[in-house]
């Protein structure tokens, strides 16, 4: 490994944030899994839960779009389920919030969140958005405001906009620079996984189900 390469695998290491995380119920199409990628890992976003309970969509391995996550499929992790309950009960276990975007009398504007908080943002399928059972095991919804004629986005535009909200508020909060959330320990351990990523190549190109 060069130095220059060296330099980038640490400082995205040790920019990681992980209290920060996206989750994806039923999305269908590869290509917006393989963009949320993108902009997670764009914005120190180290995992991402795929849950998948609709049987159509259920695969014995989740493929990721390769165009679109343009390689960071070696740099996300991502952990697949099939079943809600194991799921969201991973998701407990880490995180302290779990906010929908949902359309609701109660919902807020994304501009309202504490995204500098421990927090898992959550969104749903391509057309019928998220479903109740999810809906229920939530802390709150979310919508992005808009003006124009349509007022919906692309499930994977949707997911880069909130998560670059998140950034501004941990940007400056310190998040990035000398306000770090991962411990020297943790950035070491990170850094030496990716490290080791990248000399042998070997990251699955596939999520395989937890459930």
């Amino acid at each position: 490994m060069n130095e220059a390469r060296r330099t980038r695998i640490w400082d995205t290491a040790k920019r990681r944030q992980p209290n920060l995380t996206v989750v994806l119920e039923n999305v269908q199409y590869q290509h917006n899994i393989g963009a949320v990628l993108r902009s997670c890992d764009s914005v120190g976003i180290s995992e991402i839960y795929i849950l998948q309970t609709q049987a159509a969509l259920q695969k014995p391995r989740m493929a990721m779009g390769k165009l679109t996550s343009a390689g960071t499929r070696k740099w996300v992790d991502v952990h697949y389920y099939r079943k809600v309950q194991p799921c969201f009960e991973a998701l407990r276990q880490k995180y302290d919030f779990i906010f929908s975007t949902h359309l609701a009398a109660h919902a807020k504007s994304l501009y309202e969140l504490d995204l500098k908080a421990s927090v898992a943002l959550l969104f749903g399928n391509e057309q019928t958005g998220v479903s109740e059972e999810v809906l229920a095991l939530t802390d709150g919804n979310f919508i992005i405001p808009q003006v124009g004629m349509a007022k919906s986005l692309n499930i994977s535009v949707a997911c880069a906009v909130s998560v670059y909200e998140a950034f501004r508020q941990r940007k400056l909060r310190g998040f990035y620079d000398d306000q770090l959330p991962l411990s020297p320990d943790g950035q070491q351990q990170l850094f030496d996984d990716y490290a080791e990523r990248h000399r042998t190549q070997s990251m699955p190109k596939k999520a395989y189900p937890k459930d």
